[in-house]
């Protein structure tokens, strides 16, 4: 996917939001629900913990490409990750993402049946990055239009295959 200095970028912009929107494909439409990151760090792939009789458990049996995006617009940071999901049932990989708020939503525990983990191998993405307050941006834009341009306000990266 990406050297390891741009995958310490990735988890750099996404490890303080936690909560990733996932969409997967429900029959012909597009379905997107908030997902809890369960990592450390990032390696290429996300980590979720998932109901093994959610419908996004069929929906990536059924087609595996998936997204998850992360936004966090207090500090205009936007990242959207493309790649292939998957289910495991991997009860090493479970005891070692488990933790006391994966445990609400489980009140059986992580030795449930019901239990597994929904891995997504990021191939591709992208990310925004406004590194500027709210008044440069609106003084970079309004600078821009004035003279016919477009505003540069902040880092804009696309990577992946």
């Amino acid at each position: 996917m990406s050297s390891q200095e741009h995958k310490q970028k990735i988890w750099n912009l996404i490890k303080g939001m936690n909560t990733g929107m996932l969409t997967t494909l429900h029959g012909s439409e597009l379905r997107s629900r908030p997902m809890y990151l369960v990592q450390d760090e990032y390696d290429g792939k996300l980590w979720f913990f998932t109901d093994l009789d959610a419908e996004k458990v069929f929906e990536v049996e059924e087609d595996n490409d998936v997204c998850v995006s992360f936004a966090d617009p207090h500090d205009d940071v936007y990242v959207s990750l493309t790649g292939v999901g998957r289910v495991s049932k991997d009860k090493t990989l479970i005891d070692k993402f488990w933790n006391p708020f994966v445990a609400d939503w489980f009140p059986e525990g992580k030795d449930s049946s019901n239990i597994g983990l929904l891995e997504i191998k990021v191939q591709k993405g992208e990310h925004w990055n406004a590194d500027t307050s709210k008044m440069v941006q609106f003084y970079k834009s309004a600078k821009a239009k004035a003279k016919g341009g477009t505003p540069d306000i902040g880092e804009h990266e696309k990577f992946g295959t």
